[in-house]
């Protein structure tokens, strides 16, 4: 696929000021920011703690305590692995989750965004912590995946090395890297972005509170239809 098309990116719509940058690729998380599927994760991991006969949380709740590594995350929410270990928890999540994947819709402006920078030949790609073969059917299912340039999910469950997946992503992109921009939804995203060393701009409204977001220092727009809306404005103009 061609890169032929340049996204031009002014922050000024959330309130952070960055430098004028331009885009060749955008890179995209999957749970949370394409998938909204957090309120799926709250009433599945309450399965899994009422299981155990520990106290349910709501969604404020899971979005100031979920993270990565997601040990640490069912750790503070009172699993012992002492008399369970983690793969077991973590195994009866994702076979419920599994089953009840398909009730999930696309966040709207998310997936408004994503078709627009499609139709405009802009080269995305999704870079997630799902499993791969789950991740595939997913965006089929949609019916999405041919947007996509590089679908890069894990091989395990476990969700522990999307690090090493953004890398590998970067060197089949064969691209600068401050020409790539990543949008995500978690401080793991953001420290994801780090690593690659490339840009990322992280949405609200998924699996973590927009608080927590903006410790990162990155700009977090109200939605990624804010953001990217003057991303592709910026773009005409220019």
């Amino acid at each position: 696929m061609p890169y032929n098309h340049a996204i031009i990116l002014k922050s000024e719509v959330t309130g952070l000021r960055t430098k004028k940058r331009e885009y060749d690729h955008v890179i995209w998380d999957w749970n949370g920011t394409l998938l909204d599927d957090a309120w799926l994760c709250v009433e599945i991991i309450n399965s899994v703690l009422g299981r155990r006969n520990l106290p349910a949380i709501n969604m404020q709740q899971y979005q100031e305590k979920f993270g990565f590594p997601v040990r640490d995350y069912y750790e503070q929410l009172g699993f012992d692995f002492s008399t369970e270990s983690f793969e077991s928890i973590a195994l009866d999540f994702i076979r419920e989750y599994g089953q009840r994947r398909h009730e999930c819709r696309l966040h709207d402006a998310s997936a408004g965004t994503l078709k627009r920078l499609a139709a405009l030949q802009v080269p995305q790609s999704v870079l997630s912590a799902y499993h791969q073969a789950s991740l595939e059917e997913m965006l089929d299912s949609f019916g999405i995946a041919g947007i996509f340039h590089r679908i890069f999910g894990l091989e395990d469950h476990y969700a522990h090395s999307k690090e090493e997946q953004g890398l590998h992503l970067l060197q089949e992109l064969g691209l600068s890297r401050n020409r790539i921009l990543m949008v995500g939804d978690t401080i793991h995203d953001h420290e994801v972005a780090q690593a690659m060393g490339i840009d990322c701009i992280l949405i609200p409204g998924g699996h973590q509170l927009r608080s927590r977001l903006e410790s990162c220092g990155c700009p977090v727009p109200d939605s990624a239809a804010a953001i990217l809306a003057s991303v592709l404005s910026s773009s005409a103009a220019g």
